[in-house]
């Protein structure tokens, strides 16, 4: 039975290219490949968690510029339905510049962040969360996270945070959250390791916890038990957006599996994207 997510954060337009490694200071390159499509945390967990056969809906601002034409058709293609905080905005999306290095996998990005399209909660579509089954947040759109959040914890629906970097204002969101799934990058005030987070998120009031760190093992606390899952090797092609794909795998699997399970499927799926170039490749494989 397909489940409802609501997804909340950042869109971005993402070019990406494929090269034998980032430029240097005036020197020009020819990539061997390149793909654009919609970009964000918050987005290619939705197209994720769509592609595991579900419905998604990302809540962010997009707007009615010509550049958002290939957002919207990217995220139609994939399924994922658009509740735009700020539909007359005419000024262009955020655009990602991506190179991925071609014998490794990894990749350097340049971005603007959502500092200057933060839209306030009055923005917030009527019965948002109506049917919704799970509920991810990003922290890009800070205010509108917390009244989300604040929703969904008054209708017992899970949130799950992507806690990619901090953000000021995360710990309100983290207060109302169900499920804390943090990269290695995650560093809460005064917290300079893993101890540190664990506590930190602990404290308020996380029952569920999970640090990712690439390619090894997946640290993890419930309020029973702390413990490691081992991700499976893969030949990486291009890790863009794993992280973002393993949120939206978990916020399906979670719905279906216990939180350990959960991470371990979730870890499949960020596996299998890994293999692919791009944030779209995988879904032709899967």
């Amino acid at each position: 039975m397909a489940q409802r997510g609501l997804f909340v954060g950042m869109v971005t337009l993402d070019m990406v290219y494929l090269a034998a490694a980032p430029p240097t200071n005036n020197q020009k390159l020819v990539a061997s490949d390149y793909t654009v499509s919609a970009g964000g945390p918050a987005t290619n967990a939705a197209v994720a968690f769509s592609a595991l056969g579900n419905q998604a809906t990302i809540l962010g601002v997009v707007g009615s510029h010509p550049i958002t034409n290939l957002i919207r058709a990217d995220l139609d293609s994939c399924g994922v339905a658009i509740a735009d905080l700020d539909p007359n905005r005419t000024e262009p999306p955020p655009v990602s510049s991506i190179i991925t290095t071609e014998s490794t996998g990894e990749r350097a990005v340049v971005s603007i962040n959502a500092s200057k399209i933060q839209m306030a909660p009055d923005r917030i579509p009527s019965n948002i969360l109506r049917d919704v089954d799970v509920v991810l947040i990003d922290g890009h759109q800070m205010a509108v996270g917390v009244a989300i959040a604040q929703q969904a914890k008054a209708q017992n629906i899970p949130v799950v945070v992507d806690g990619g970097s901090w953000k000021p204002g995360f710990e309100q969101v983290l207060a109302l959250t169900d499920y804390a799934i943090c990269s290695a990058n995650f560093h809460p005030p005064d917290c300079h390791n893993s101890a540190a987070v664990f506590a930190y998120l602990t404290a308020l009031g996380v029952p569920q916890i999970a640090i990712t760190c690439g390619g090894q093992p997946i640290q993890y606390s419930t309020t029973d038990e702390m413990g490691a899952i081992a991700v499976p090797p893969v030949n990486v092609v291009d890790t863009l957006g794993a992280g973002d794909i393993f949120h939206g795998a978990f916020c399906h699997f979670i719905l279906q599996a216990n939180f350990q399970r959960a991470l371990a499927e979730a870890a499949q799926v960020a596996a299998r994207s890994c293999e692919c170039f791009g944030t779209r490749g995988w879904l032709q494989k899967s």
